[in-house]
């Protein structure tokens, strides 16, 4: 398809450079300087280090990061306030448990004293009961002992 403006192009014909296309070179070369140009311009117009404005902004800049840097001190200051009052929380938790375990420690050695001294009584009732129930038997060992003496005595007098 041929435009109206183009010039046709055979097979063998090489492609048009750029430069006689529209808009054509000398117009891109004066559009590109005067935007260079423009550029140059907005740079020189914009305000310089010792505008009013400009220092405004930088210490707007300079408010915003001092503030930043006290309310991070104040989250590390509460950090570390809530991280001592975590530390006397445990601190005195610890101090309840080993009291606790002091207290359980006692109960339970009071406890075996008891149990101990039940035990040695209970044993001393026993021994004495059984001495008791040796010299019972004893008693009557003697006195069955006896008895057969004696009447073995009366059988060799009386025959």
């Amino acid at each position: 398809m041929v435009t109206a403006g183009a010039p046709a192009r055979g097979p063998h014909q090489k492609e048009e450079p750029l430069i006689y296309r529209s808009p054509n070179f000398r117009d891109r070369l004066t559009s590109a300087a005067k935007a260079r140009s423009e550029l140059l311009t907005k740079f020189r117009s914009a305000p310089g280090p010792d505008d009013p404005a400009v220092r405004e902004r930088a210490a707007a800049r300079q408010a915003t990061i001092r503030a930043r840097e006290a309310r991070a001190a104040a989250r590390e200051a509460a950090r570390q306030a809530r991280e001592t009052e975590t530390a006397a929380q445990s601190a005195l938790e610890a101090d309840r448990i080993a009291k606790a375990e002091l207290q359980a420690a006692q109960a339970a050695a009071k406890l075996g004293r008891e149990e101990a001294e039940l035990t040695a009584l209970l044993a001393a009732e026993q021994a004495e009961r059984d001495a008791a129930l040796a010299a019972e038997q004893k008693v009557a060992r003697d006195a069955r002992y006896a008895s057969r003496k004696a009447a073995k005595k009366e059988r060799r007098r009386g025959f």
